[in-house]
């Protein structure tokens, strides 16, 4: 398979993710109290984030970009191509993304939520909107 197709298909599979994000909004803003929706937002995050950072990979590889393994790499990578603008934001997702993952509590989600929806949700919103402008 190319690069081309991969990021292309990684790109569609991170637009599915980003629209079920985009719903679950949508669910959470009419009721942010219920935590089944609040676990369904954390879950649509950790997808989310997932294909993000492997949409990116797998672009910048496409551009000709080599030896980009994991997260932080591929970030990184992305800022110096200026594909993002904002390694810092992208970090952060990564550790946010981690601590929900691998600890659960009442506090760490409702920080996540928050977190999810004032920060991730608009940093996601402008990587696809610049990766769907680069189809």
């Amino acid at each position: 398979m190319t690069t081309e197709i991969s990021w292309q298909q990684r790109f569609h599979n991170f637009e599915n993710a980003f629209n079920a994000l985009t719903r679950i909004m949508l669910r959470y803003d009419s009721q942010p109290d219920d935590e089944v929706v609040q676990l369904a937002l954390l879950q649509a995050f950790e997808f989310s984030y997932e294909l993000a950072w492997n949409c990116m990979k797998d672009y910048l590889e496409n551009e000709g970009f080599v030896e980009i393994s994991n997260p932080k790499q591929t970030i990184r990578t992305a800022f110096q191509a200026k594909l993002i603008l904002d390694a810092e934001a992208w970090m952060l997702a990564l550790k946010k993304r981690n601590l929900a993952s691998y600890s659960y509590n009442q506090v760490i989600l409702e920080e996540t939520v928050f977190y999810i929806t004032e920060e991730f949700y608009p940093l996601a919103s402008k990587l696809y909107s610049d990766l769907k402008g680069q189809l």
